[in-house]
């Protein structure tokens, strides 16, 4: 076999999303000299990114001042607000709470956005390599980061190399730019190796599922932003939903799950589906058509939840660190500025010593620390999450005290000890896709059939005894997109992994309670190609 080829660089981004995206920028226009590499796992930038979203635009103003004149293909100003409490009939309109005042905002596609962010970095002389899935950290003679290696193609499940077998590149640089997203794989690992969250809560999680729609014409209003909270969530459970519309008859549309949920009967893909029968919601979306579907996991945790965000040789930015404002429902705007931030400590000092104090110090955290209770206070119910957000608005996040958050997958309770609540769904469920599997297909999802397996599983005796009998098997409903599944045959139930329907949103490495299941970088291009998501 021959030797790895080797690529060196002074800055390796891991991840073409807001926060790599705008890292790499800035230190090029910071320095045109430095070499500055971004890799991807996706199939294209943009490939894998999903959010709502509506971004607040201060920190692209900051980044590319002249991004209004050129701006990316979805981008529609934000025009009015609304905030429904709902029930199985209707609801009521409430005042929009002042997180959720949009003016100056745009509603975008954080796909299309990164795909066009990716477009400026190139011209500003950056190198971006999608299809590229870091699958290992390298590390130096002092245990330092020093770059990632990009995983090998063509491996089939038995472990031999298929036709194609291409060996994996090793990208060594002096600072490498970890910005994964949520439940990063590498990030993962890093956080144990180098303790990041020793002084910290755990990392606690969403699960956000959306779809974009085209209308028939006039139903749209351009601009329009509706959040809900209420049914189809029960009022242990957070939840609640987005629905945004966008130019040329299209809406985003979607539902977001705490992960810290209790019943291990509850689907979060059944709530979306449910609200999407909702009677003020049914009724935009009848005769319209799915264009793109997708899920992601969002990492919610918040300011007590934040990892250090340095090691030595590497910074953790955007979502890989947790940078999210929960009741704003916005990360975009954190994700740019802490990548800039990453940027112009690196240029300032050379070193990744001090980012996470000048981090902590800065307005990314500064913002994090006045909603730092509104998460944790729904863990102990809506009305009471509901008081609680109140007096965090209206002190501004000075209230003296911290309330703590706890990791999802300790949250499931065992079948025996829980009666789930009444739910009242809807039975008759007509606009489509009707389940997990006819929605796997708007998300263009693909792995190649014989590739290793990415969903480790490190003992499937359990899903098949204590798991089946404590949770009854959690997985098969947590997942949005069927990849696991009981089967039956001659020899009895066994696990069976549908890799191939994976989107990546990671869900069951975060609410696995048994945490067996390890999600690992797939095969570069794999996974899903999500359109304007």
């Amino acid at each position: 076999m021959s030797e790895r080829d080797v690529m060196e660089y002074e800055v390796v981004v891991v991840g073409a999303g807001p926060s790599g995206l705008a890292a790499a920028i800035r230190l090029k226009q910071l320095n045109p000299e430095i070499s500055v590499c971004v890799i991807e796992k996706g199939s294209t930038v943009g490939a894998h990114i999903l959010s709502g979203a509506v971004i607040d635009p201060s920190p692209l103003d900051a980044l590319l001042p002249g991004w209004r004149d050129n701006p990316p293909s979805i981008c529609v100003p934000a025009k009015e607000d609304e905030f429904w409490w709902l029930n199985k009939t209707g609801g009521r309109k409430l005042p929009t709470p002042p997180q959720l005042n949009n003016h100056g905002n745009f509603i975008v596609s954080l796909g299309a956005t990164c795909a066009w962010l990716a477009t400026q970095a190139e011209a500003l002389g950056v190198e971006i390599y999608p299809g590229f899935a870091a699958a290992e950290t390298l590390f130096g003679d002092q245990g330092e980061v020093v770059g990632v290696r990009i995983g090998d193609m063509g491996i089939a499940k038995d472990g031999s190399h298929k036709d194609g077998y291409t060996l994996g590149i090793d990208i060594r640089a002096k600072l490498t730019v970890f910005s994964e997203g949520a439940r990063g794989h590498l990030t993962k690992q890093l956080v144990k190796r180098f303790k990041l969250d020793a002084d910290c809560d755990p990392q606690t999680y969403s699960i956000g599922i959306k779809e974009l729609w085209q209308l028939p014409p006039g139903r749209v209003d351009a601009g329009r932003i509706v959040h809900t909270f209420g049914w189809p969530a029960d009022t242990a459970t957070y939840g609640g939903s987005f629905l945004y519309h966008l130019d040329k008859d299209r809406v985003a549309i979607g539902y977001v799950t705490g992960l810290d949920y209790q019943d291990a009967q509850l689907s979060p893909f059944e709530l979306f589906q449910q609200y999407k029968h909702h009677p003020h919601v049914k009724p935009l979306l009848e005769g319209g058509t799915v264009v793109s579907y997708g899920a992601r996991a969002i990492a919610a945790g918040g300011y007590q939840s934040l990892p250090k965000c340095e090691m030595p040789g590497a910074m953790l930015v955007g979502d890989t660190a947790g940078l999210l404002n929960v009741p704003k429902i916005k990360g975009t705007h954190q994700a740019l500025r802490s990548g800039m931030l990453a940027a112009e400590h690196w240029h300032e000092l050379q070193t990744a010593a001090g980012f996470d104090q000048r981090l902590r110090q800065s307005a990314v955290v500064a913002e994090l620390k006045k909603v730092r209770n509104f998460k944790p206070g729904f863990h102990k119910g809506l009305w009471f999450g509901m008081i609680n957000s109140g007096l965090e608005t209206a002190t501004a996040g000075l209230l003296p005290w911290t309330l703590h958050n706890h990791a999802d997958a300790e949250q499931l309770k065992k079948v025996a000890t829980y009666t789930p609540p009444e739910r009242d769904f809807v039975s008759e469920k007509t606009l489509p896709p009707r389940d997990r599997l006819a929605s796997v297909f708007y998300a263009s999802t693909a792995h190649e059939e014989d590739q290793p397996v990415h969903l480790k599983v490190a003992d499937t005796n359990i899903c098949i005894t204590r798991c089946a009998e404590e949770y009854q098997n959690p997985c098969t409903r947590f997942c949005p997109a069927g990849v696991y599944e009981i089967a039956q045959d001659e020899n009895g139930k066994r696990l069976q992994i549908n890799a191939a329907n994976c989107v990546h949103c990671k869900t069951c490495d975060i609410k696995d309670p048994y945490q067996i299941i390890n999600w690992v970088t797939p095969e570069g291009g794999s996974g899903p190609n999500y359109q304007n998501l």
